[in-house]
């Protein structure tokens, strides 16, 4: 290596600096770097030389040329001689000092290679940088920042120097008046401070140990004063804090008096820096180091300062950040050493009412609670009295502080002193935090924290308490004593049983959930403790709930199991906790019904929940439990705390009329009357009847307490009447003279609801004696008001409690002997409701309720007189008919379910009048009086009359067992009811049943009116056909309509054959269905019998059909046409044929239709195929229109008759039926359908059809694509499906062969897989099919040669054309076609021969010489270099070349090399791909024993292998993967192989760089001799087009003079490769440049 190269690259190197891309300019300077590991002195030199060459380079680039130099200097400042060292100390000084502007980037770069060098000579360094000092004027900031890192990287070499570098700075301190020159002082001398310290911490290490503190400390403490009492004063805050952060390491180095001295003054003067200072943490650093130095000399003054130091930090607290809390960790040790003078400090602070200040403090007390728990044990009873004040705050900042307090005092025992249950009910009372008035939590960015936040701590902190603390669930003797507190009676308990206390209390209600868990949790621990620990002695605990008031609590809020967190599962699981504290012997009953109870909650949510039945489901629960307790004592204790708790649940409904119930079920086990008639008593005494639910609920308790106390129960109620509050009974007004009579009407609502749930759930054997003399009675007496002026409550009321007691009389069962005396004056009341209501409208559910009551009074006895019912009929018609319609909108739920409640009770009230006179006279009247609303102009009445009639049909019909399927009478059965009032159902039956009214009556007129004596046979026959024609079985219906028809087919003249025939075509739109229907039984009669004399009215009568079934609406229409359609082309099918192909397109579905219907019978589907065929092929399939613009390739336009016969060929094999025909002309249709598809890809539909299709098909056209080719296809596929060919179509749908069949560029390869599924799926029909097909190689149509030969060459794909001895025919159609004009049918063929190797491999040594003639000859196909045939001819050799015999192979073999070898670097990747991986089947074939002239295209294919696996496109970069396989064994190269193997095998990631790496290593190791060839291969490379192998180039390069030996340099023209790289360094692409200065670094090698 000569230091001329070395020079060379360098210089190369630094004119690339100034690249303006940083990775680029990164790797210059790596580069150089590396220059420097090998040659540091001259790399160095060479730098210093062009610094000092190119003074006006832009110091960006000059900082990076210093910043290069730093790091070689890091590692190798060793190797430096003292010269050398100079010259860069001066260039690194002058960099430095160039410019007094501060240039920070430029200027720091400088002093880091002065640190670097440092490190050695730091003699020479210091000696320059004093000569930078000059006496009585201000040093360069940036010498200042050098001394200053110097004193941390090389403390002692500097420290020794540290008085001389003092007494010059020292001086000129108070000239500094620019804050950046401060604050570079000021960094300085921090930095000096803390090299001093180092140093001194080391003295043992250090080159003089006698040096100590005091020779810094007078002139540290002369810096200190003016920075303290002079700089600490600016404005700057930069200033300022650069000030505090050196005073911090400065105070250790002050002489000990004089920082005792300092103290009263430093510490103020810090700490009033905390109030202008957002960001403290320099500051609180700083002060923690001054604390510390001041504890190290035992400082008096410290404690002087405390109340102040105090004070400034606690001002710093409340907003607590990670700094702040540091700050306290730092400074309360200092504080705690005097826990008195901290605690006066801290508490008084929690009475004061500034959130900041309070939530701070409590902060603070938390965290000396935790942390300095011995010095606060006496002061406990302290710390707790001084929260007084903080728990009454009411801002969500101090709730939390407080909780969190709280929860450090639990784990520290403060909650077990008196005063410690304050705490507790605190924290129950932040969990009962109402949910819905809780705002949404806050964003990260909000400064309030929000009321969920205050609950879902506490609530966590509870549960936590709870379960970590063992302490809390009691007191024991030992912690008394520990207490000094007397033994005698025991404090309470903590929280086991304490919390029990908070269940009852309603404004505890919201912490129901998070109490019961948590006393769960306790409750299981006390009863691993033992059965005597668990049980409570209630005397003892005089404040707990009693286990009633507990029970009563628990199951009341299960009701609602999903409110406040799922409170329900907690309550039961609580309860069934506490079975021993409640009952002893419910413990069994109790473990085995709650998990069933709470199994059914797990099923559900609070959508899903049947209320009703989840509240039956605890009545049970509550049921089992008085009957397992038999207590009467115990339940009367129950029953009285249930009554207790009542006005507990005012706010909540839907609770409260649940514990009315649990009152009912209770007093119902209650066997004491007397107790039972106080409580109810009492109950009707408080209740709070304005409430409807209340009002509800009471009547339920009143009904579920009659069960077992009917006598009781109706007695109390009528005691209450008689009670002083109705002492009068003169009018209602004066019983309420001191109430309003709304008031009263309340009252009356609930006593009326009471009676009806009496009734509703009195014994059976026992409501009937009582309903007439007791409970209707009083009813009735309690409801005197006028009906207009009645309260709708009371209403409701009254219409609930007579329909209770109505179905309690139905549901008895004597109610068939019962005789209800007040039936009729109840429905005449009901019907007075019904017909107060709005006509028009529906607000109120009273007509609903009022026609549900009327339900059931109609069904008992005595049945209501004919006058009542008709009235009761009408009267509910006119209310509910005349109803607008249901409401639409979204907020009309609750409306629309209303209007459909209401007209569900309408259809029970008619269906149950209905059975009262199950009769057709009954059935006639309910349809008399629906008829005028099923003739109403509005439709809405019209539906809803029509909807009940149906309903009524429906239920008469199935009570009398008829069997009719549908039945909706017309005007005439209504007619036919009206004018027989006798009628029977024999009469409606024909009317409903026969399809064709106005033909059998007609008929049956016409048969009757002949003579009697009139002998006809035709006249006898019909006379025997009219009992058919009245049959209600359609069937036999029809085969008399046929009948008929076929009479008249016969006595038919035939002059007036085609004339009936029109007139029944008119009759098929008849809009009487039974009409129609019998037309077209006449058509197909008169075609049956006469159709052979028609042939000349064929298109007539196909014209007239069509125009008549897009007419026609009956569904039986279109069948029967079909059928005409088949008789007439059964005589006339090539007329038929001809004129369906004249119906225009595209074909509607009724024209689709009547072609499918030719194919019913296998015969004439047939004879219809072949015409279709005929037709298909007589015309040419398209015509060229002549191009409007100049270049533009004419237009293909499909021609007419081919395309209505390629539609109509689909239509008829879209039949099932045509499946026979279909097989015996499979192979010409098969053929001429794929021939179709060829020459319609890309042709044009005709102008006026495209017209058509841009507007859109009618509805009545088919759905199917008119596109000529799409047609094609779908026909072809249609032929498969119809042949049996299923498994082809299905092939062709997953492998999208359709799609590609349609478009001209996937055209050709859906011919192949259409060749490929007829191969593998319909193999034994190919040969017919090949041998229709051979009569098409000469096409004219280019189009249709290609895809025959597409076709022709996948099935050499397969091994089916040897199994069919298809092979040598094969061959022999492909070689006929090699000379094919077309380039795409001689690609085509070359595919087809490969495709021997696939399908029969064994074949291919046969056609060896043959198969590779034409493939060899196929790359030099044409003038073309990128020959498509070309590339099919590389990818058959690749498929051919494992199978041919070796010697016909090795004689072309050096031939294909050399041919492909140019493809390498085809700019389509298609080539590239095809020739590299041909390349490795090549050597794969070699086998590793090539002969010479080969082994040298291997080698020189190497580096465009290896370069190309950076290709953009996968599939070349995959192909040299396989081709670097292939060539390993080749080379003879075990390592190279075995570094082959293991990165560049399929499917695994590549590491380029590492790769090639490795690869470069073993080439240089066996290869020697190929480095110069390699490198003028990655020469030309450094030209490519693609920049990925273009920064590869470079990479290899690199890598190959990393590993080469110096004996190779004579194969490597250095300048050459330097002035290549030269070239990439200005490469447009950063990554090629970055690569180029890699290997220009090292290229040192060969320097």
């Amino acid at each position: 290596m000569t230091e001329s190269s070395i020079k060379k690259l360098a210089s190369t190197l630094l004119d690339a600096i100034t690249d303006k891309d940083p990775v680029v300019q990164e790797q210059v300077c790596s580069a150089l770097c590396s220059l420097g590991e090998v040659r540091p002195v001259e790399t160095l030199r060479t730098c210093e030389e062009y610094l000092r060459q190119h003074d006006k380079l832009a110091h960006p680039y000059r900082a990076a040329v210093l910043r290069a130099m730093e790091r070689v200097l890091s590692s190798r400042a060793s190797e430096l001689d003292k010269d050398t060292a100079s010259t860069i100390i001066l260039l690194a000084s002058s960099e430095m000092t160039k410019t007094k502007d501060l240039v920070w980037d430029w200027q720091q770069a400088a002093s880091g290679v002065l640190v670097a060098v440092g490190r050695q000579f730091i003699s020479k360094v210091m000696e320059e940088l004093l000569r930078k000092l000059h006496p009585g004027t201000l040093p360069h900031c940036a010498v200042l920042h050098t001394l200053a890192s110097l004193s941390v990287a090389n403390a002692f070499g500097v420290v020794p120097f540290l008085p001389s570098v003092l007494s010059s700075l020292l001086p000129v301190l108070g000239m500094a008046k620019h804050d950046t020159v401060r604050v570079a002082f000021c960094s300085a001398l921090q930095r000096f401070s803390e090299g001093a310290l180092e140093y001194l911490a080391n003295l043992d290490r250090a080159p003089d140990p006698t040096v100590r503190k005091d020779a810094f400390a007078t002139d540290i403490f002369s810096a200190y004063d003016v920075l303290f009492h002079q700089w600490l004063q600016s404005r700057e805050a930069k200033l300022r804090l650069a000030v505090v952060e050196a005073l911090g390491p400065m105070s250790h180095l002050l002489p000990s008096e004089r920082l005792e001295e300092q103290l009263p003054k430093l510490l103020p003067g810090i700490l009033a820096l905390y109030k202008k200072h957002s960001e403290t943490f320099y500051l609180s650093k700083s002060l923690g180091q001054i604390l510390e130095a001041a504890v190290s000399v035992g400082s008096r003054t410290l404690e002087t300062q405390l109340d102040a130091l105090l004070a400034a930090l606690h001002s710093q607290v409340g907003g607590m950040n990670k700094m702040t809390w540091s700050l306290i960790c730092t400074c309360c040790p200092v504080a705690c050493s005097l826990p008195d003078r901290l605690l006066a400090f801290l508490l008084p602070r929690l009475d004061t009412s500034n959130e900041r200040t309070r939530v701070g403090t409590l902060q603070v007390v938390r965290h000396v609670i935790n942390s300095a728990a011995a010095q606060m044990e006496d002061k406990k009873p302290f710390i707790l009295s001084s929260m007084r004040l903080p728990l009454l705050d009411t801002n969500s900042k101090v709730k939390r502080a407080v909780v969190q307090v709280i929860s450090a005092m639990a784990h520290h025992g403060y909650l077990e002193q008196p005063g410690g249950e304050v705490m507790i009910e605190y924290i129950v009372q932040q969990c009962a935090l109402p949910p819905e008035q809780e705002p949404e939590k806050p964003g990260p960015s909000s400064k309030d924290p929000k009321a969920d936040s205050v609950r879902a701590v506490s609530v966590r902190t509870l549960y936590l308490v709870s379960t970590t603390v063992d302490r809390m669930s009691h007191v024991s003797a030992r912690a008394l004593s520990a207490w000094d507190l007397p033994l005698g009676p025991p404090l309470p308990q903590v929280l086991w049983p304490y919390l029990l206390q908070f269940l009852t209390p309603v404004r505890f209600t919201g912490a129901l959930t998070p109490l019961c868990r948590s006393l769960v949790h306790l409750a299981q621990k006390r009863q691993e403790a033992g059965a005597d620990a668990f049980l409570i002695q209630y005397d003892a605990h005089a404040s707990l709930p009693s286990p009633y008031a507990v029970t009563a609590r628990l199951l009341v809020v299960s009701s609602s199991p999903y409110l406040g967190d799922g409170r329900g599962v907690a309550a039961l699981r609580l309860l069934s906790v506490l079975h021993p504290n409640i009952h002893p012997l419910l413990g069994q009953h109790w473990e085995t019904t709650v998990p069933l109870l709470l199994g059914y909650l797990d099923e559900h949510t609070e959508e899903t929940l049947p209320q009703e039945e989840w509240e039956e489901k605890l009545l049970m629960f509550l049921r089992d439990t008085l009957a397992i307790v038999s207590d009467n004592a115990w339940i009367c204790q129950l029953s009285l705390e249930l009554c207790r708790q009542l006005p507990c649940y005012d706010e909540t409904p839907q609770e409260k009329n649940f514990l009315y119930k649990c009152i009912g079920t209770t007093l119902g086990a209650v066997s004491s009357k007397e107790v039972v008639r106080k409580h109810l008593q009492e109950l009707l005494e408080t209740a709070r009847y304005q409430e409807e639910a209340e009002r509800e609920g009471l009547a339920c308790c009143f009904g579920i307490c009659a069960i077992s106390h009917l006598e009781d129960t109706l007695a109390q109620l009528e005691d209450f009447v008689r009670s002083e509050v109705f002492r009068k009974s003169i009018g209602i007004l004066n019983i309420f003279k001191d109430r309003s009579e709304n008031e009263v009407e309340k009252v009356k609502s609930a006593l009326i609801l009471c009676y009806g749930h009496v009734a509703a759930r009195a014994p059976q054997e026992l409501v009937l004696a009582k309903v007439e003399s007791d409970i209707l009675r009083n009813i009735c007496q309690h409801f005197n008001t006028k009906v207009g002026i009645a309260d709708p409550a009371l209403k409701l009321c009254l219409i609930q409690s007579v329909c209770m007691v109505s179905r309690a009389i139905c549901s008895s069962t004597q109610a068939g002997s019962f005789h209800f005396t007040r039936k009729a004056e109840l429905v005449a009341q009901m019907m007075e409701f019904i017909r107060a209501e709005p006509p028009d409208s529906l607000r109120t559910p009273i007509r609903k309720k009022a026609m549900l009551t009327c339900t059931y009074l109609v069904s008992v006895e005595p049945a209501l007189d004919e006058q009542a019912r008709a009235d009761v009929i009408r009267g509910c018609l006119h209310s509910v008919m005349a109803l607008l319609p249901e409401p639409e909108e979204e907020d009309g739920g609750c409306q629309k379910s209303l209007y459909l409640e209401t007209l569900h009770a309408l259809e029970g009230l008619l269906t149950s009048l209905l059975q009262r006179n199950m009769t057709p006279q009954g059935l006639q009247i309910m349809i008399e009086h629906l008829s005028p609303w099923i003739k109403s102009p509005r439709g809405h009445e019209r539906a809803r009359a029509l909807g009940l009639s149906a309903l009524l049909l429906r239920h008469f019909l199935e009570q009398l067992r008829v069997s009719v399927s549908t039945w909706v009478p017309g005007p005439d059965a209504a007619a036919c009811g009206t004018h027989d009032p006798e009628c029977e159902l024999s009469s409606w039956l024909p009317l409903a049943a026969t399809p064709a009214q106005a033909t059998v009556l007609f008929l049956e007129t016409w048969i009757e009116g002949f003579s009697p004596d009139y002998r006809d046979d035709v006249a006898e026959r019909l006379l025997s056909l009219k009992d058919g024609l009245v049959h209600p079985d359609p069937t036999i219906l029809f085969h008399t309509c046929h009948s008929i028809g076929q009479i008249i087919a016969k006595r038919l003249p035939p002059d007036q054959l085609i004339s009936l025939l029109l007139t029944m075509f008119e009759a098929l739109g008849d809009p009487e269905k039974n009409c129609s229907r019998a037309a077209t039984v006449m058509i197909n009669c008169l075609l049956q019998e006469r159709g052979g004399v028609l042939q000349e009215k064929v298109p007539e009568i196909v014209s007239v059909l069509r125009s008549k079934l897009q007419e026609a609406q009956g569904e039986h229409v279109l069948p029967a046409a079909q059928h005409s359609m088949y008789l007439l082309a059964t005589q006339h099918c090539a007329a038929v044929v001809s004129s369906l192909l004249g119906s225009p397109l595209p074909l509607d579905s009724h024209t689709s239709m009547l072609w499918r219907a030719l194919a019913v019978e296998p015969r004439l589907a047939a004879q219809v195929l072949g015409l279709l065929l005929e037709k298909m092929s007589r015309d040419v399939p398209f015509k060229e229109s002549r191009a409007f613009l100049l270049g533009r390739t004419p237009d293909r336009v499909a021609t007419l008759l081919p395309l209505s016969a390629t539609c109509a060929l689909f239509e008829v094999l879209s039949t099932p039926a045509a499946g026979p025909a279909v097989l015996e002309l499979y192979p010409q249709l098969f053929v001429a359908l794929l021939l179709r598809v060829s020459c319609t890809v890309g042709v044009q539909l005709p102008r006026n059809l495209q017209a058509q299709e841009r507007r859109g098909a009618s509805p009545a056209l088919a759905t199917r694509n008119l596109e000529p080719c799409s047609s094609a296809v779908d026909t072809l596929r249609a032929v498969l499906l119809r042949s049996g060919g299923e498994d082809v179509a299905q092939r062709m749908d997953l492998e999208g062969g359709w799609e590609l069949l349609r478009t001209s560029a996937g055209h050709e390869e859906g011919a192949t897989r259409l060749a490929r599924a007829m191969a593998e799926h319909a193999g034994p029909r190919l040969p017919l099919v090949l041998k229709t097909l051979a009569r098409t190689h000469s096409s004219a149509y280019e189009s249709q040669r290609v895809t025959t030969t597409a076709f022709l060459a996948e099935l050499l794909n397969s091994n089916v054309a040897n199994d069919l001895m298809l092979l040598d025919s094969l061959l022999e159609s492909l070689a006929a076609r090699q000379k094919d004009t077309c380039a795409s049918v001689r690609r085509l063929v070359l595919r087809g021969l490969a495709n021997l190797a696939s399908g029969c491999p064994d074949k291919v040594r046969a056609h060896g010489p043959q198969l590779l003639t034409a493939m060899i000859g196929g790359l030099d196909d044409g003038d073309n270099p990128h020959s498509p045939v070309a590339l099919e001819a590389m990818l058959g050799l690749a498929r051919l070349v494992h199978l041919v015999e070796a010697w016909d192979l090795r004689s072309g073999l050096l031939h294909v090399a050399i041919r492909i070898r140019p493809f390498f670097d085809s700019e389509k990747m298609e080539f590239r791909t095809a020739s590299i991986r041909l390349f490795g089947h090549l050597n794969q074939v070699c086998h590793g024993d090539c002969e010479d002239v080969f082994l040298d295209q291997v080698v020189g294919g190497l580096a465009p292998l290896l370069l190309h696996l950076q290709d953009p496109q996968a599939a070349v970069a995959s192909a040299c993967r396989f081709a670097l396989l292939m060539c390993g064994p080749n080379l003879a190269c075990e390592d190279l192989s075995a570094v082959f193997q293991k990165h560049l095998q399929e499917g695994r990631a590549l590491h380029f760089g590492e790769f090639l790496n490795t690869t470069c290593k073993h080439l240089m190791h066996h290869f020697p001799d190929l480095l110069g060839r390699l490198l003028t291969t990655c020469l030309f490379y450094f030209k490519s087009s693609w920049e990925d192998v273009r920064a590869a180039a470079p990479l290899f390069t690199g890598f190959l003079v990393l590993h080469a030996e110096p004996r190779q340099q004579p194969q490597v023209d250095l300048d050459q490769l330097i002035s290549a790289l030269q070239i990439l360094l200005k490469d447009p692409a950063p990554e090629v440049r970055t690569r180029a200065a890699e290997a220009l670094g090292r290229l040192v090698k060969l320097a």
